[in-house]
C-alpha cells in the first residue's frame, strides 16, 4: 500500500497541468468548412431576343454586349445575432464569433479566450449585431461573357465555429462594358446603331467601391448539417440592367461612340450605376462529409 500511495503522490503534480492544458486537447474541428468559389456572368434572356445578338429593353431600345468585365475586391460573409432585447448566453450554443465553450470561457474566432461573463455582457445590450465571419479576397477581373468559377480562400480561415451565414457583402471595384444599341421603334429615335463604352473603376485599398452589393445566405454551421460546404457565389447581370437608360438622350462623341464616362452623359451613367447597385448576388450551396 505504501508503494502505491507513493506512486499516486509522485504523479499528482500532473493533474493541474492536464487541467490547464485541457483546451488544447478538447479543441476539435470546426462545425463547418467552406469551399467557396465565385462566378460572374452577363446572361441574355430568351424572351428578350431581338436577333443578331441584340436583347430588347423595356424602353424599346435593343442592346448587344460585346465585352464585359467586373472587378471584385472581396466578399464578406456575415452572420447576425441578437435583436429585440437581452439575449441569454448558452455555453452549449455559442453566439456567432465564438465556439468551444467550456471551463468558464469560449474560444473567440480571433483566437482569444473570452469569459462567459464578458460574452453575456456583450449580448445583454440588446439590438441586432452583424459579425463578419470570414472575408473572401477576390482581387480579380471576371469576364462576364466567358463565366467560369474561381476558387477562393478565406480569411482568417475557412473553418467556421457554430453560426449561420446570413448575408454576403460584395465590393465591386470595377465594371467595364462595350457594345452597341439600336432603336426598336418605328419611327426610330435615332438611325442605325450606336456603339457605347462604359468604364467605372477605383484604385487603392481605401477607395470607395463602385458598388457594394448584398446577397442573402442561409448557411448553418452546426452539428445538425454536413460539415463540408461548397459555396458557389454568383453575380448575374442581364439586359434588365439597361432598362432605365434613355439612349436617345446620350451624347455621341467625335469618334462616333457613346462614351458613358463623358460628363455630357452623366445622367445616363448615373441611371446605369443605380441599377448596378441594386443587383443581388446569389449562392448555390451543397454539403457533404469531410
Amino acid at each position: 500500500m505504501k508503494r502505491i500511495s507513493s506512486r499516486i503522490c509522485s504523479n499528482a503534480w500532473l493533474l493541474p497541468v492536464a487541467l490547464v492544458t485541457g483546451c488544447a486537447f478538447d479543441e476539435g474541428e470546426g462545425f463547418a468548412v467552406l469551399e467557396p468559389s465565385v462566378q460572374a456572368a452577363y446572361t441574355p434572356v430568351s424572351g428578350r431576343d431581338a436577333g443578331d445578338g441584340y436583347q430588347a429593353l423595356a424602353s424599346d431600345f435593343q442592346l448587344r454586349m460585346d465585352t464585359g468585365e467586373v472587378s471584385l475586391g472581396s466578399i464578406d460573409l456575415l452572420a447576425s445575432s441578437g435583436g429585440g432585447g437581452s439575449t441569454t448566453f448558452d455555453p452549449s450554443s455559442p453566439p456567432p464569433g465564438y465556439s468551444l465553450c467550456h471551463n468558464g470561457h469560449c474560444h473567440s474566432d480571433s483566437g482569444a479566450l473570452v469569459d462567459y461573463e464578458d460574452i453575456q455582457a456583450e449580448l445583454g445590450g440588446g439590438g441586432s449585431t452583424t459579425v463578419t465571419v470570414a472575408n473572401l479576397p477576390v482581387d480579380a477581373e471576371l469576364d462576364l461573357l466567358a463565366p467560369a468559377p474561381r476558387d477562393l480562400t478565406c480569411e482568417p480561415a475557412c473553418e467556421l465555429g457554430k453560426t449561420t451565414l446570413s448575408r454576403g457583402r460584395w465590393a465591386v471595384t470595377g465594371l467595364r462594358m462595350t457594345g452597341s444599341v439600336r432603336d426598336g421603334r418605328v419611327p426610330a429615335r435615332f438611325a442605325g446603331t450606336l456603339p457605347f463604352r462604359f468604364t467605372a473603376t477605383v484604385t487603392g485599398a481605401e477607395a470607395t467601391p463602385v458598388a457594394v452589393l448584398s446577397g442573402d445566405l442561409d448557411v448553418p454551421s452546426d452539428r445538425e448539417n454536413d460539415p463540408r460546404v461548397a459555396l458557389g457565389l454568383k453575380l448575374e447581370l442581364t439586359p434588365a440592367l439597361f432598362d432605365a437608360v434613355d439612349w436617345s438622350a446620350a451624347t455621341v462623341g467625335v469618334d462616333g461612340v457613346v462614351d458613358l464616362d463623358a460628363p455630357a452623359n452623366a445622367a445616363v451613367r448615373t441611371a446605369l450605376l443605380e441599377k448596378v447597385a441594386a443587383l443581388s448576388p446569389t449562392a448555390e450551396v451543397s454539403r457533404g462529409a469531410r
